[in-house]
């Protein structure tokens, strides 16, 4: 084996990204207060071809330098809008035909390996704050509330890890 150079890669430039046809998969982030999970969000949403990304509440916006930092130019290719109120969003989207999944260990969560996507719909995935999570709110307006799987003693993940796992398991029902 021989490890590829980036010029190997094939990878899309900015335009040929913009134009692509992507996943249809929203990532919402309502109060994320790190701005290094920020940036790790944009570029996984862009290894991903993820539609788009709303930032709400606290969360910061591009561009800084810090976001800038681990997004890597991903706030570039990825399109991204601000929206205040994370609830009045997910109504807003689910209005358009959204389906709304909050991640969170919540009764009656669906485990994310048991979770199925249904053919030509369109999901928002909403990650909550590093220490509250999703708001109840939020989690009640939800279709669905999707929980990753933990067997440690600890039953959290960083933010960026759990946008990360997320994002594979959805792309990969998308996909294949």
């Amino acid at each position: 084996m021989r490890k590829l150079k980036n010029s190997e890669l094939g990878r899309l430039n900015v335009e040929a990204f913009k134009k692509t046809v992507k996943i249809p998969i929203i990532v919402v982030l309502d109060n994320i207060r790190s701005l290094n999970n920020i940036g790790s969000v944009f570029r996984t949403s862009d290894a991903f071809l993820i539609e788009k990304i709303y930032l709400c509440g606290i969360t910061a916006k591009p561009p800084h330098k810090e976001i800038h930092k681990t997004a890597l130019g991903a706030t570039e290719t990825v399109a991204w809008e601000y929206a205040k109120d994370a609830l009045e969003l997910v109504k807003k989207l689910k209005s358009e035909g959204v389906k709304v999944a909050s991640i969170e260990q919540a009764d009656n969560s669906t485990m994310l390996p048991d979770f199925n996507i249904k053919p030509n719909t369109k999901y928002a995935v909403v990650f909550g704050n590093e220490v509250k999570g999703v708001q109840q709110e939020v989690v009640s307006e939800s279709d669905y509330c999707i929980e990753i799987p933990q067997f440690g003693t600890k039953h959290s993940l960083n933010i960026s890890v759990s946008v990360g796992v997320v994002l594979w398991d959805l792309v990969k029902k998308f996909k294949y």
